[in-house]
């Protein structure tokens, strides 16, 4: 892909990681407020999408899904209640595939159990944004680049009861949009830094039926991407710290059948931009004592982390009727066939005002042996979509089916 980002603007739109809404007047009511476009944007929003193709196949639930070798990213305190003892997984996701043939996400993730109550994981996320090219105000080629930004993970998570379990991963997070191209006013740029953590909650439940079938309830909470703000030059944007909060009921129909029923919803954990005052010829009031924007409706959002955070139930300019806006939430469906084949569905719903994303997702699952593969599939209702027609998969790899193929292959020595 080739993109030409022509002098000061042009870099500084790649660059800005949050929209200043604008309005044409002020003394906008409650209702105007809470009906205007205000979407929350953020550094470094890589973080925020779908890497595997089994939840991605599901509406994007995770927070209460059984565990596999993605859970770090969809809620870090499954791991300890796997069934199985280790597992791995290796995903691949063309982006924006109908206008460019170069942008993927690819993501790399693992766990194993240290013991009964205990497991540790890694993973590692890395999103190639393709190729750029710089010119200068007038056309001239300045230099050429491949942006990209990774994350690398740890993580680890431990059974406090037989139905309860904690987890925490860290994260380490590098954002390299420019290559430190210098803007044309003589301002350098630089690759943007952070580390965050994740903390997760998980309850799974014991011994419950229904109709005489058994069924297993669970609950997951997490908060992920708690951590620093980045800056490529001197304005440092918050990264998407994200609230998750699922459910699920998983119910075993018989030998062969099972079939699970998942939901989540999200909330972005970062400060909504407010509604400045507006002078009579439309441009932002500044007070003369602060030399800062006037604030009409809404809360600063130039805070520290932990108070962005708290700040974020409640500083919509729309009010209650906004914050609730800002609550996106999906639903997942999973059909197992004899453990070896799925069949997924699900649906994915974001307000207008916040981003406008509806979609309905499909999804298919195989596994034998040792290996399985997942594909997912996006269908999107209101707008284009990024992942439109595009096949994502991920490769699983089960380390248990592993072992016990090497236990089946192994030469019995004859006894004497």
């Amino acid at each position: 892909m080739q993109k030409r980002i022509i002098g000061t603007i042009g870099t500084g739109v790649m660059l800005s990681a949050q929209a200043v809404a604008q309005t044409s007047s002020s003394n906008l009511t409650t209702q105007e407020l809470s009906g205007r476009v205000n979407t929350i944007t953020t550094a470094v929003p890589f973080l925020m999408i779908a890497p595997d193709s089994k939840q991605g196949g599901m509406g994007e639930v995770g927070a209460a899904t059984p565990a596999d070798g993605n859970s770090i990213h969809w809620n870090v305190a499954k791991m300890a209640f796997s069934e199985k003892k280790g597992g791995a997984a290796i995903s691949v996701t063309p982006w924006l595939k109908q206008l460019v043939p170069d942008i993927y996400l690819y993501y790399v993730a693992g766990y194993g159990k240290i013991s009964k109550t205990q497991a540790i994981g890694a993973s590692l996320r890395y999103f190639s944004l393709g190729n750029i090219t710089f010119t200068d105000i007038v056309g001239n080629t300045t230099g050429q680049f491949r942006p990209n930004e990774f994350a690398l993970d740890l993580a680890y998570s431990q059974k406090l009861s037989e139905t309860f379990s904690a987890g925490l991963a860290v994260r380490y997070i590098r954002s390299n949009l420019t290559g430190n191209y210098t803007l044309s006013n003589g301002q350098p740029t630089k690759p943007g830094t952070s580390t965050a953590v994740d903390v997760g909650l998980y309850y799974q439940s014991k011994k419950l039926k229904i109709n005489d079938k058994k069924a297993v309830a669970s609950l997951g909470l997490v908060v992920s991407n708690i951590g620093s703000k980045v800056s490529y030059s001197v304005k440092r944007d918050f990264i998407p710290i994200n609230l998750r909060l699922g459910g699920g009921l998983k119910t075993i129909i018989d030998d062969y059948n099972t079939f699970g029923i998942y939901a989540d919803v999200n909330k972005l954990l970062v400060p909504t931009q407010p509604v400045y005052l507006k002078t009579v010829t439309g441009t932002d009031s500044i007070n003369n004592s602060t030399n800062e924007k006037i604030i009409e409706a809404g809360k600063d959002p130039n805070v520290g982390i932990a108070k962005g955070m708290l700040q974020s139930f409640g500083d919509a300019p729309g009010g209650g009727k906004e914050e609730l806006k800002e609550i996106n939430y999906s639903i997942g469906f999973e059909y197992w066939y004899a453990k070896t084949l799925a069949i997924r569905a699900g649906y994915f719903n974001e307000a207008k005002t916040k981003g406008n994303r509806k979609y309905f997702t499909v999804g298919l699952g195989l596994r034998y042996n040792v290996f399985g593969i997942d594909f997912a599939y996006l269908v999107p209702i209101t707008q284009r979509n990024p992942l439109q027609n595009t096949l994502r998969f991920t490769l699983t790899f089960d380390f248990d089916a592993f072992k016990d193929q090497n236990k089946d292959t192994a030469p019995v020595t004859p006894n004497p």
